[in-house]
Parts: structure tokens; sequence; C-alpha cells
């Protein structure tokens, strides 16, 4: 989850809110720039974090009672194994975006060598069975860690003042893209989706209680947290 402390207590966003508004900018991608196995590609940069559902999974507070932030998590098989599991009983070509996706993510962490090596192994079959090239998927992976990038930006606030500009990501065809706030909206150069403007949104909950003794009790809160819909406007001008 997206943690962020304010003087009212915390503002929590739920990993699968983050996915699911990181799928709301890949679905507003130019059409004509749209990977060829483009509804699995979405899908996927929806769905990439949905294993991680706070109602079931943890743990989720810190040695103090906190919420754990997204960034203090380490890598876990089991969930990588079920992120898999989850992605091959739908589509090889899902999962083979998954497997890039917990290699970026996890790419530096000793823990996740063996693992990553086993993905890897696997990368040549599920290529053959999905009928892809590589630079199929590099291309809908790509465009994937676009949209994971430029929504983690915007659950985490992470927007300049002042019209100062901050860098994306880069897309598929290797661009760099970059973004600031202008009169509340945010624009985006150079422009890749296929609109001029549009509405994306996203749930935040808050909550006032600081401190929690379990998981439980913290489950419990999130439930009945106070929900806020956060509406942002991205433009191309």
């Amino acid at each position: 989850m997206i943690v962020k402390y304010t003087e009212n207590g915390w503002e929590i966003i739920t990993q699968r809110a983050h996915g699911l508004l990181a799928g709301q900018i890949c679905a507003r991608w130019k059409i004509s720039d749209q990977p060829a196995r483009w509804v699995e590609t979405l899908m996927a940069t929806a769905e990439h974090d949905d294993v991680f559902n706070e109602f079931q999974f943890g743990p989720l507070l810190t040695a103090s009672g906190g919420p754990v932030n997204f960034k203090m998590t380490k890598f876990d098989q089991a969930a990588c194994e079920q992120l898999i599991d989850m992605a091959l009983s739908k589509s090889r070509f899902i999962a083979l975006l998954f497997a890039r996706h917990i290699a970026f993510t996890h790419g530096e962490e000793p823990e996740a060598k063996s693992y990553l090596l086993t993905l890897k192994k696997c990368e040549d079959q599920w290529t053959k069975e999905a009928g892809v090239s590589i630079s199929e998927v590099d291309q809908a992976y790509e465009l994937l860690e676009f949209c994971d990038a430029f929504s983690l930006l915007i659950c985490q606030d992470q927007v300049p003042p002042e019209e100062r500009t901050l860098e994306i990501s880069s897309g598929p065809d290797g661009t760099p893209y970059r973004f600031f706030q202008r009169n509340g909206q945010l624009v985006v150069s150079p422009w890749p989706f296929e609109t001029k403007k549009f509405e994306i949104n996203y749930e935040c909950l808050h909550l006032t209680q600081m401190s929690y003794k379990n998981d439980g009790e913290f489950r419990d809160a999130l439930r009945k947290a106070k929900v806020e819909l956060k509406k942002i406007i991205i433009s191309e001008h």
C-alpha cells in the first residue's frame, strides 16, 4: 500500500487501487501506438499488483504499529509465485509481463536471484506458447512500466510546484516522457495519448488512528475508513 502521513492521520492507497489507476492511464494510450496484444497488455497493467490485497496479504504494520509503505517491503517469493499462477491461468503473455515486472522490481535483491533465474528459464517456453516475439513483450512491458511509474508519482503526490517538470519514464518507443502541473491539471510532454484531455480517478482511505495492535485491527480500520475519490485531469497543454 502507498502510505502518506498527514496532519489528520494516515492516507492509504491500496496496491490494487494504484494498479487500477495505472490501467486507466494505459487505456488512454494512442491507438496507433498500442501493442499488438493490446487487451492483455491493458489487463496486465491494471492487475500487476492484484496479489497484494491488504485485506488478505501482510504484514501490514511497522514495529511501531503504523502502516507499512510499499517502499518498505522486500521480495516475497510466495506472493510472486501466486501472481504468476494467477497470470498463467489467464494468459502466457500476461505471465511474461508479470515476470518482467518482478525482475524490474526485485532485480537488485539477492534473495530474489534464484527465483528470477527460474522465471528467466520459463521465458522461451511462454514466448512460444503465447506466439509472440521478445520485442513484442518488451514493447508491452515498457508501456506497463510507464503507466505504473506515472500512477505511483500521482499516488505519492510527487507533483512538482511552479510548473517544474519531472520525468515519468520512457515509453515503448524509448521516448522519455515528462509532466508538470498547470492550472490544476497534469500536462504530459510529449503527448502519448489518444485524446487531448481525459480524467482519471483513484480512491484514498483516511485513518485518524496512528498505531494499531496487529494486522487484524488495522484491516478492520481499513474496511471502515473514510473514502475520498480523487480526480485528476491529464492534458496535452
